[in-house]
């Protein structure tokens, strides 16, 4: 039996369903873990359209919004994620 490898990032983006700020944070946030962390992040989008109660329970404040859950410490970031190098920073990586 093969064991499931567990992520070494994983992070939730917080959107409002597809607004153009939304649409473009999803694409950035996807493309920079695929050219920097690819094949070692779970990436999940979570649209508080559908999932309200998320925006108290995870303290979302402003969307779209990131959340690094692992590795530690957590952080957040708040914008469509097209500053690269502070979503880098907020991932942990060097520029």
């Amino acid at each position: 039996m093969e064991k499931a490898i567990k992520p070494e990032y994983i992070l939730r983006l917080f959107v409002t369903g597809a607004t153009p700020n939304s649409v473009r944070a999803i694409t950035n946030i996807k493309s920079i873990c695929e050219e920097h962390v690819r094949g070692k992040y779970l990436l999940e989008i979570i649209d508080l359209y559908s999932h309200q109660e998320m925006a108290e329970l995870q303290q979302v404040v402003a969307v779209p919004m990131l959340v690094k859950i692992r590795p530690l410490p957590s952080q957040k970031l708040i914008g469509d994620m097209s500053d690269n190098k502070k979503v880098l920073e907020a991932l942990g990586l060097t520029v």
